[in-house]
């Protein structure tokens, strides 16, 4: 079973991740106190207008409260000189997802009765499996920024489509509540069932390829490489999270959120793809600068796209405002770009003798949707004077894009203490106007030209890459319950019952049939078994006290016959029906999201602190150990269960920290 990241290292990402956790615990506490104060509005001080004034009063402070929480929440969100490689010097930031949070889930209780109450075995010999699941779901609340991250949230989610169907029936629910805290707003929201777990993990495996992105060297090709990659990925996940996983209560995991993300996450692909096609250098050479032009002209058409969808209800109210403007930012830089370089083709680049005007015409043509009226791409080769006068209106074109980015970035505070950001910003619009200076300037005044927009065009489509989550073999934890396809918590089934025969000449009185585990067939309803109560379709559990699920019917004749003269003990299980209504659940409406949230959490709270018995306290400082707490099962053993000894198993290397706090 892989590590997480020791939650108690002082890494960058470690105090961000803490910084988080505690801002959720903040925003919680606000939104008690504003439900709070609307209900008192709402009940109580509709006739007392002195109440009213004074809860009127709170409800706006708690309000302001909420936002500046908000805004610090916004602030870790571009926090992105944490994530960066400290070897770039001089790139333009990219912007990772930060991993949600969650707390600790105990399924000691709830899974030890399941065992006991459904397959009828004793649920202490499952307390290791039980404790290893646990350190796992511990140990990805911090994994490592790396493939090996990738691959422990992922064999995680994996394991819990086992869990699902081994321990959570359709028809009812296991008492166990999972709590995830929004990433955008900090808003906690429950469910008592694995779909918001799962949608998390999937949610966390695309941050973690995002950060993974973001922390490549883009002063390498192979890092470039891998950093496309990465943003390619993260937009598989969050896209195949989008189409699986259509109802999730929480904000950052709605589809139009999803939507906006996936977008993002291709657009920096796209940004990476442009630095790497850049990074040997850009010769000053026509049809390599026509090139570079509808290149660059892509990376500004995408981000346009991603800033217009952020922009958009219901996104643009929980999305975070700094990465709207890096998005505008971005997009009114590479569109800046893209005129200053056909302008370089215009100014730099006149026709000469050996030149093939054919293909530099049809290269030009290309890069325009329209000519401006009164000008023809070949005269404007061929004359000097238009191709400077059209060379300087993109750079005018340049210069307003670059003072439009520069004043956004001024604008937005966030942004505006990212000094590598305004470097770049800044170095690019100085190049445009020296440019610009270096061109004659007695026709400034005749000139009416206005630059056309610039097509875009790439010859690396970025495409999501979906998530090759079978890639990662897993073991079922609870390997042991037997063959999933019959031993599912979907199924229901008779406490075992043990059957004693004598054998004549290898005459059983029944035959075997299927898989694992076999199946009584042909039954003669006249034989010892049939009338010590095995019935046809009973499935063998164990003979001679051997446990055999997993056995085949070879296997277990083998069995049979190894007992020789001696009377024959197995155990069987009967299938019972499994129409029977079982008890009425709780359901959950997603237009109740805050409410049921809230709820959930304080009925949470109050069951533990009523409930739980006081924990012998653990050193702080019990990184590399784990934390078994053995809870007594609340049901009584079956009588048919044979009592068996208890298996010790190795000390996993998991931390299962005490305080929720310490979360990275």
């Amino acid at each position: 079973i892989p590590f997480g990241c020791n939650p108690l290292a002082e890494t960058g990402r470690s105090k961000l991740q803490n910084q988080r956790a505690a801002l959720n615990q903040q925003i919680l506490r606000a939104v008690r106190m504003r439900a709070g104060a609307e209900n008192l509005l709402r009940y109580v001080a509709t006739t007392n207008n002195k109440v009213r004034e004074q809860v009127l009063l709170e409800l706006s402070f708690v309000n302001s409260d909420l936002q500046i929480l908000k805004e610090e929440l916004e602030g870790l969100n571009i926090s992105v000189e944490v994530y960066r490689n400290s070897e770039e010097t001089f790139s333009i930031p990219l912007v990772p997802l930060g991993l949600k949070e969650t707390k600790e889930v105990d399924f000691t209780l709830p899974l030890k009765d399941f065992i006991l109450e459904h397959y009828s075995e004793d649920s202490s010999e499952y307390e290791d499996e039980i404790a290893d699941l646990m350190d796992l779901r511990q140990a990805c609340r911090t994994p490592s920024r790396d493939e090996a991250g990738i691959e422990m949230l992922i064999s995680y989610f994996l394991q819990l489509g086992y869990v699902e169907n081994r321990f959570f029936p359709p028809t009812r629910h296991m008492g166990v509540l999972f709590t995830w805290y929004d990433s955008f707003t900090g808003v906690p929201v429950c469910q008592p069932n694995l779909l918001l777990e799962k949608a998390s993990i999937l949610f966390n495996i695309g941050a973690l390829f995002t950060q993974i992105g973001t922390r490549c060297n883009r002063q390498t090709q192979a890092g470039l490489e891998n950093a496309v990659d990465a943003f390619q990925r993260a937009a598989g996940v969050l896209s195949y999270l989008k189409e699986t996983f259509t109802h999730t209560p929480s904000y950052d995991m709605s589809p139009a959120m999803l939507n906006v993300l996936v977008k993002m996450m291709l657009a920096q692909a796209q940004e990476c793809v442009f630095e790497q096609i850049g990074l040997p250098g850009i010769r000053n050479e026509f049809f390599t600068l026509v090139k570079m032009t509808q290149e660059v002209a892509k990376v500004g058409e995408v981000y346009m796209l991603v800033n217009t969808a952020m922009n958009q209800e219901p996104v643009k109210e929980n999305i975070p405002y700094s990465w709207s403007k890096l998005a505008q930012i971005k997009s009114d830089h590479y569109k800046a770009l893209a005129h200053y370089f056909i302008a370089t083709i215009l100014c730099d680049h006149e026709l000469q003798l050996g030149d093939d005007e054919d293909q530099q015409e049809k290269a030009l043509s290309q890069v325009y949707d329209y000519v401006p009226e009164g000008l023809m791409v070949l005269t404007v080769l061929k004359d000097k004077v238009q191709r400077k006068q059209l060379g300087k209106a993109h750079l005018r074109k340049a210069i307003i894009y670059h003072e439009e980015a520069l004043r956004v970035c001024g604008l937005c505070k966030k942004l505006r203490n990212i000094d590598v950001l305004q470097e770049v910003l800044t170095a690019a619009h100085k190049r445009s106007l020296l440019k610009y200076a270096q061109q004659e300037t007695e026709d400034d005044f005749l000139s009416l030209i206005q630059a056309p927009d610039i097509l875009p065009k790439t010859e690396h489509k970025i495409e999501t890459i979906a998530p090759q989550l079978s890639k990662v073999k897993v073991k079922d934890f609870f390997h042991r319950l037997g063959p999933l396809t019959v031993f599912s918590a979907k199924q229901r089934w008779t406490a075992p019952r043990t059957i004693s025969i004598h054998h004549k000449a290898g005459d059983l009185g029944f035959s075997l049939k299927g898989g694992s585990p076999v199946q009584i067939y042909c039954l003669d309803p006249t034989c010892s078994a049939a009338l010590m109560g095995l019935r046809e379709g009973d499935y063998i559990v164990s003979v001679g006290g051997v446990d055999c699920k997993w056995l085949g019917v070879n296997e277990v004749l083998e069995k049979f016959r190894n007992v020789g003269e001696q009377p024959i003990e197995f155990e069987v299980i009967s299938c019972q029906d499994t129409t029977a209504s079982h008890s009425k659940s709780a359901t959950y409406s997603v237009g109740m999201q805050k409410t049921y949230s809230l709820i959930c959490l304080a009925m949470e709270e109050d069951k533990i602190d009523q409930t739980k018995k006081a924990p012998l306290k653990l050193p702080f400082l019990s990184w590399g150990t784990k934390n078994r707490q053995k809870a007594a099962s609340t049901l009584c053993l079956p009588s048919a269960v044979a009592g068996s000894s208890q298996v010790k198993k190795k000390l996993s290397p998991f931390t299962l920290l005490n305080t929720e706090s310490s979360l990275y």
